[in-house]
Parts: structure tokens; C-alpha cells; sequence
């Protein structure tokens, strides 16, 4: 396994901490939010400690939240599974705890949040044109053609003006605007995306009723005072569109991002939830020790020379240098 960045060479790169200290405030908020669709494995293990790790390092605290939106693909038991795996790897957040996300209903625990995202989505209507789109992906690629360098298809546009009626079975999009979002990214320095270019008018909630990533996503970053979003590179090019739908949702400043390099496998293909050499379960069955584990995913990814067993205070050291 090797860490690396969108290209999938070079070295791992390690956040600046300097410029970090300097844009956020004194105690940020940051969040670990994995997708309860399987078990974790070492790739979620290596964002586990830049999450915990830089919190740590800038004096900041951590959330964790259920990012459950995609109702045909989560489980209730990956969900007991992923909070039993940060217990056993010594990870607590600093704000609420565990033990309320396993008690019953939750605000970090997108499918117990409908009101804040009917209200979020009331309040896009108030202030950029949202309308109902009843396209399917397949339609979308037919009419889209050729895709982006990352296979991302914009959306061409085939039922803005048609007037639909928001009715089961529609999806609901939300125009953007024409124009640039600039940020500068804690490991990978200054950068500029073009979110209308990119995804066209943006997905809000699907055909089937389910809120988008996207959307639950600004949603949640926003009602959660999250100042640091802290996460993998495959999810760079969602940060312009996602400070933009944070504006228009009345956030004027946005969060801090940084995305880290990603844990791959040696044929260069990203770690998946299936994989069992790397899943934090098989590597509990095997006899590892919570303090292993963080070792190997901290060697893996470039943030140890050598592999060491590492306990969870020892996290922030590993960005101080």
C-alpha cells in the first residue's frame, strides 16, 4: 500500500500548520464522518489520525458524524461497527460522544435531520432558482457527452425550464452561478474550480428522495460550526461547489480544507470497505493491537518512516514536524 496524491505519484505531502494556525480561529471544530455503508478499513483509519492528529495539533476538537444519506446502501450494524473500531482504537470525539450516537436519534446522524435540510432547502429557494429535474444518469451521459479529466458529467440543463412539478420521482437542482470559487487548501496549496463547469445546476436531493452528499454535506458543516474539513483527495473537486451552496446558504466565510494524499493499493486502485486485508475487523481478529494499527496506517500513508506502534496522544506529534 502507498500513499499519493491525485496522480498517484510522489511523496506524501504533510499540512502546513503555520498557515493553518494563522486562518482559523484559536479551539477549530473539526469532524470525522464516515458513510456507514461497510466496515472501516486502513484508508479510513489514515484520515482518522490527519483528523484527530491536526486537531491536536492546532488545539482544536473533533465530531463525529453519520454521513447516512444514501439510504439503499447503509446499515445500522456498519454503523455499530465503526463506532466499536474508534472505541477500540482510542478515538473519541471532543464534542457529544459516542455513546449518543448509539443511544437513539441524533443531530450528528444525517437520517434523524430531515427538518434542517427542509429548512436549508427552503432557504435556497429564497435566494437562487431550485428546480425540479427528472433526468435520469443515463439520461444525463447521453445528453452531456464526453465527461471532465475526472469522468465527472455537468449537468446540461434539460429540465430547467420545464417547469416540472416537484413530485416523487423528481430529483430537486439548485443553479450555482458562472464563475470561479478560489481557495487555498492546507496540503495542496492555492486552488480555483468553476462549480457550474464542473457539475452543471448541482443535485440536492434525488430521484428517489434522498439528500445528496453535496448537499447534506454544506448543510451539516454549516449547522455543526465545522471550521476544518479535513479529508482525502478524491473529494477536492467537491470543495469550490460546496463553498459556493455554503454561501448561498448564508455561511460568509467558508471552512478550511485539507485534503490528504490517499491510502492506495499497489496496483494504484483505491482501498474499498470490501477489503479484508485492510479492514480494521480482520485486523483486530488477527492479534494486532489498537496501537499497531495506527502505526501501520500512519507508516502506509507517509506520516512515519518507520512503522511503531503509536497511541492516540502521539497523533499530533506527527504533524508538528
Amino acid at each position: 500500500m502507498t500513499a499519493a496524491g491525485p496522480s498517484g505519484l510522489g511523496a506524501p505531502r504533510r499540512p502546513d500548520l503555520g498557515s493553518l494556525r494563522r486562518r482559523l480561529p484559536r479551539h477549530p471544530l473539526t469532524r470525522f464522518a464516515p458513510s456507514p455503508t461497510g466496515h472501516l478499513h486502513l484508508g479510513h483509519v489514515v484520515n482518522a489520525i490527519h483528523v484527530w492528529g491536526l486537531a491536536g495539533a492546532l488545539g482544536g476538537r473533533v465530531l463525529v458524524r453519520m454521513e447516512d444519506h444514501d439510504a439503499g446502501r447503509v446499515r445500522r450494524e456498519y454503523e455499530a461497527s465503526i463506532l466499536d473500531d474508534l472505541e477500540w482504537l482510542g478515538l473519541y470525539p471532543n464534542v457529544s460522544d459516542l455513546a449518543h450516537l448509539r443511544s437513539g436519534p441524533s443531530p450528528q446522524r444525517q437520517s434523524d435531520c430531515a427538518p434542517r435540510y427542509g429548512a436549508a432547502l427552503a432557504h435556497l429557494r429564497a435566494v437562487a432558482p431550485v428546480f425540479a429535474c427528472a433526468c435520469s444518469r443515463r439520461e444525463i451521459a447521453a445528453a452531456s457527452g464526453p465527461g471532465s479529466a475526472d469522468g465527472e458529467m455537468p449537468y446540461p440543463g434539460t429540465c430547467r425550464w420545464l417547469s416540472r412539478p416537484d413530485t416523487h420521482g423528481t430529483g430537486l437542482r439548485v443553479e450555482l452561478g458562472n464563475g470561479a470559487e478560489a481557495f487555498e487548501d492546507g496540503c495542496l496549496g492555492a486552488q480555483a474550480q468553476e462549480p457550474a463547469r464542473q457539475c452543471g445546476a448541482l443535485l440536492l436531493r434525488d430521484r428517489h428522495g434522498c439528500w445528496t452528499y453535496q448537499f447534506a454535506v454544506a448543510v451539516d458543516d454549516l449547522a455543526h460550526g465545522i471550521d476544518l474539513v479535513v479529508r482525502g483527495e478524491d473529494l477536492l473537486a467537491s470543495t469550490g461547489r460546496q463553498i459556493r451552496l455554503a454561501r448561498l446558504l448564508g455561511r460568509p466565510q467558508p471552512a478550511v480544507f485539507v485534503h490528504h494524499p490517499l491510502l492506495l493499493k499497489d496496483g494504484g486502485a483505491k482501498l474499498s470497505k470490501s477489503d479484508g486485508d485492510t479492514g480494521i475487523r480482520e485486523l483486530r481478529a488477527s492479534g494486532l493491537t489498537p496501537g499497531a494499527v495506527l502505526g501501520r496506517a500512519a507508516h502506509a500513508s507517509g506520516l512515519l518512516d518507520t512503522p511503531r506502534p503509536l497511541a492516540p496522544d502521539e497523533l499530533p506529534a506527527l504533524f508538528a514536524g
